[in-house]
Order: structure tokens, then C-alpha cells, then sequence
């Protein structure tokens, strides 16, 4: 690739754009690594709020402090303001609209049901993405990856068990959000391209703020604990800790190879839950999360291997 070329664009796993550079293995496992710690100690934070105020309160306050913190950027660097373009608003609206309801589905998830269990759940995502590669893009897949994307809804069910008592409906609500994430990774690319990434995260972080805020409304509640508001600090330092990792992660390394340690990120939630909430996690979780992430593993190394042919 000569240096005129613009590098190609992947999305990543937070649904911001990743630009693909030269590999660099070692340093792409490492970051992967960080994503595992920011991802971890951000869904701790979720719950952290979320024992005091709804979860659409906790959503408004990720986004909109976000939205905060990258418009003074903006205004302060020049270089920054250079970047912003919104060429396809229709895009950048229904995207951003995705990515707001799966985020609060997500808080809602992660405020009513055990977190090792949410987590398992949210790591469905891959495997939707994978059929909406098919649906939307009439990607061509093979039986091997087709029986991988159903043995990952057989995981869901295995942990959902519709109709039993453990059945909570944060269960679907996971589900959803990881079916619309995965609705919004397929838009990441395509767009990344034609407005940039900043722009592209920006108006998702924007529009989330637009989304929840009439929802939130009704639970109106501003927290009135010093330890809420640390919360609140840590999901927003965190979620940016995470995201800036994710990109590094995927320009570095490859995503068979990273998929694996993503899965660290069950060992540290499902231990810190345990300590700091007493939750544990149950075998019908642990085998669906073996089927899941035994599907979503296989999936990234034929993702890889098809990437690899495609030069």
C-alpha cells in the first residue's frame, strides 16, 4: 500500500471504525488485553450506577458527558473540527438510533440479571453479525458456518431457558442488544469511509443522548452518593478506555487472535461479581457460554482465513 492509499476500514467490536494498518501481533494483544480491563471494570460501573438510578440514567450520563468532552475537543483543536463531515445524515441518524436502544438495552441488562450471565449474552454479537452479513451484504457462507451462527442461538437458549424459573427478561433484552450492535457494526464500515471515524462516533454518542433522553425523563433521578457519582466517572473513563483499546486491538492484531482474550473478559466480571456482589454462575450458564464461545471462535477463524485469501 503506497502512502496515498487510505488504509482499509473494519468495524470494530464498539462499532467504531477501525482503520487496518500493519500488523503488529504482540502489541495488538496487549491492547486486547486493556479492552478486556476497560470493558470489565466499565460494565462494574454500570451496575455501580445503576444500584442508585435507572438504567436510562446511567445511558444518559455515558452519552451525554461523552458528547461533553468531545464537543470542547472540537472547539479546542482545530484539527479535530477538520475531520467533521456528515455526507449520508440518514445513515449517521438510523445508526446512531441502533446503537442508543442497544445501549440501553444493554444497561438494562446489566442492572437486573446476574453479570456473568449478561456478559455470556452480549458475546451473541459476533454471531449476529455473522448472519446479518448474510442478510444485509447476501454474503455467502458455508454449512460449517451456519451450524457455528445455530449452535450460538442453541447457547442462548441454554442460558435463557424460556419458560423457566431463572428466566428474567433482561435475558431478551441482551439479545436485542447485541442483535441491533451487530445491525450498527454492519453500518460502521461504509460510512467510516465516506465521513471518517470521528464523525462516525461522534453522532452515535450524539444521537444515543437524543434517543434516551425522553425515556429517561419519567426516571428522572440524579444521584445524591459520592460513590454514584465515581461510578458515573468510571463508566465514562472506562467506555473511552475500552474503545480506544478495541481500535488499537483490531488495527494490530487479527480477530481470530484477539477473540480469545475477549473471553478473559467472563473470568474478571464473573470473579468481580462475585466478590463485590456475592452472584455466581450457574451450569446452565457455563454450558452455554462453552457453546457460544465455541461457535464466535470459529467464526473469527473463518473470518480470518477468508480475509487471509482476500489478500
Amino acid at each position: 500500500m503506497t502512502d496515498s492509499q487510505t488504509p482499509p476500514t473494519d468495524p470494530g467490536p464498539t462499532a467504531i471504525p477501525v482503520a487496518r494498518t500493519a500488523r503488529n501481533t504482540p502489541q495488538g494483544l496487549i491492547w486486547a488485553l486493556v479492552s478486556v480491563m476497560g470493558a470489565s471494570l466499565m460494565t462494574l460501573a454500570v451496575r455501580g450506577v445503576t444500584l442508585e438510578v435507572d438504567s436510562r440514567m446511567a445511558v444518559l450520563f455515558r452519552a451525554g458527558i461523552t458528547s461533553i468532552l468531545i464537543a470542547v475537543a472540537l472547539i479546542l483543536f482545530a484539527g479535530a473540527r477538520r475531520q467533521m463531515r456528515f455526507s449520508r445524515p440518514g445513515q449517521h441518524l438510523l445508526r446512531g438510533a441502533l446503537i442508543g436502544v442497544s445501549t440501553n438495552l444493554g444497561f438494562y441488562t446489566l442492572a437486573h440479571i446476574p453479570l456473568g450471565t449478561a456478559t455470556v449474552l452480549f458475546f451473541m454479537g459476533p454471531i449476529f453479525a455473522a448472519a446479518m452479513g448474510v442478510i444485509v451484504h447476501g454474503e455467502s457462507i458455508g454449512p460449517r458456518r451456519i451450524a457455528a451462527i445455530a449452535a450460538g442461538f442453541i447457547g442462548a437458549l441454554i442460558i435463557i431457558r424460556p419458560g423457566f424459573e431463572a428466566f428474567h427478561p433482561a435475558m431478551l433484552a441482551a439479545l436485542g442488544s447485541s442483535l441491533l450492535f451487530a445491525m450498527a457494526l454492519t453500518m460502521s464500515r461504509n460510512l467510516a469511509n465516506a465521513d471518517g471515524a470521528l464523525s462516525t462516533y461522534f453522532s452515535s454518542v450524539v444521537i444515543t443522548v437524543l434517543v434516551t433522553l425522553p425515556v429517561a425523563l419519567p426516571v428522572w433521578e440524579m444521584p445524591t452518593k459520592w460513590i454514584t457519582w465515581g461510578s458515573v466517572a468510571a463508566l465514562v473513563a472506562f467506555s473511552t478506555l475500552r474503545g480506544i483499546a478495541d481500535i488499537q486491538a483490531y488495527r494490530h492484531a487479527d480477530a481470530a487472535l484477539i477473540a480469545p482474550v475477549s473471553y478473559l473478559r467472563l473470568v474478571v466480571i464473573g470473579f468481580a461479581a462475585w466478590l463485590l456482589f456475592g452472584e455466581t454462575i450457574d451450569n446452565a450458564t457455563l454450558t452455554g457460554a462453552a457453546v457460544i464461545i465455541g461457535a464466535t471462535l470459529y467464526i473469527a477463524r473463518r473470518e480470518s482465513r477468508a480475509r487471509s485469501r482476500r489478500g
